[in-house]
């Protein structure tokens, strides 16, 4: 456990920093990252020794009460803010209420600016689903030597501007075994294979609450399958909330042992005060 400073001038400890993150490149060792969205999800992943947190805005507090040890990286939407003040000022927030890395898909242009100022900041390579449109829909990268070649000269890109760490979604795993031995950017795989520094996974898919409908993709794997516990829950809900429903309309509910009853003696004081009651100022 690291003694650090956050932004606000905590003091806090850090289970990994930006330090660690950057020496472990050379050792090989792994580490894991989900995105819980509760608090409930939140203590599960700390319970289960997930090393990194990705979260939103909404969930860095929960996250640094409830787990005040763990990396958290807090991210924006690509089209969250119209600014790049906006997008700054918020970066700014995050870290002051104990994000310890901030995520933008951002030009470099503004990812140059939050560098500048200290923010530590992850972008992203590969498939950006915001962006499918441009690439013909969701699709794996670096399948051929072009393409492949063109995320090494943007992951080359980010580097020079101060980039920290990027999001590598569904890149072919050659390529980024291949680029990640030549970049000091910390690479963090979703459905890249092995090669990243950290292995992420959304939560819902590794703990198999994505539905058949859902049809999760290629790199999803789930390890559990909550969602047959969600489907159990909602079918007792259904139940219950139906038989709650049909007591009421068949004049059954409330029941008598559900109710408040006057002391003994009460009632009958009462409906006499009751019947002689008159408006005091009559």
């Amino acid at each position: 456990m690291k003694r650090i400073y956050e932004f606000a001038r905590k003091p806090a400890l850090r289970n990994y920093t930006i330090a660690d993150l950057q020496n472990l490149k050379a050792t090989g060792q792994k580490l894991s990252m989900a995105n819980p969205h509760t608090a409930a999800e939140i203590r599960a992943c700390k319970e289960a020794g997930i090393d990194l947190f990705v979260c939103g805005m909404d969930q860095i507090d929960d996250v640094r009460a409830i787990a005040p040890t763990h990396f958290c990286r807090v991210g924006s939407k690509w089209a969250q803010f119209g600014s790049n003040e906006e997008l700054m000022a918020d970066a700014f927030e995050a870290m002051r209420r104990g994000a310890d890395m901030y995520y933008t898909l951002r030009s470099l242009d503004a990812v140059e600016k939050m560098t500048r100022e200290g923010i530590p900041v992850q972008s992203h390579i590969g498939l950006i689903p915001t962006f499918s449109h441009y690439c013909g829909g969701l699709r794996g990268w670096g399948r051929n030597a072009d393409e492949a070649l063109k995320i090494y000269e943007t992951l080359k890109r980010m580097e020079d501007v101060g980039v920290i760490a990027v999001e590598a979604e569904c890149i072919a795993e050659e390529v980024l075994e291949a680029v990640n031995k030549k970049t000091s950017i910390v690479t963090f795989s979703l459905g890249s294979g092995m090669a990243g520094d950290v292995i992420m996974s959304f939560l819902a898919d590794v703990c198999g609450e994505a539905s058949e409908e859902d049809r999760p993709p290629k790199h999803a794997h789930a390890f559990g399958n909550v969602g047959r516990l969600h489907k159990q829950v909602h079918k007792e809900r259904v139940a219950a909330l139906g038989q709650f429903r049909n007591e009421v309309t068949a004049g059954n509910f409330p029941y008598a042992q559900t109710n408040i009853s006057m002391h003994e003696g009460e009632k009958e004081k009462f409906l006499e005060s009751l019947d002689k009651w008159s408006p005091m100022h009559q």
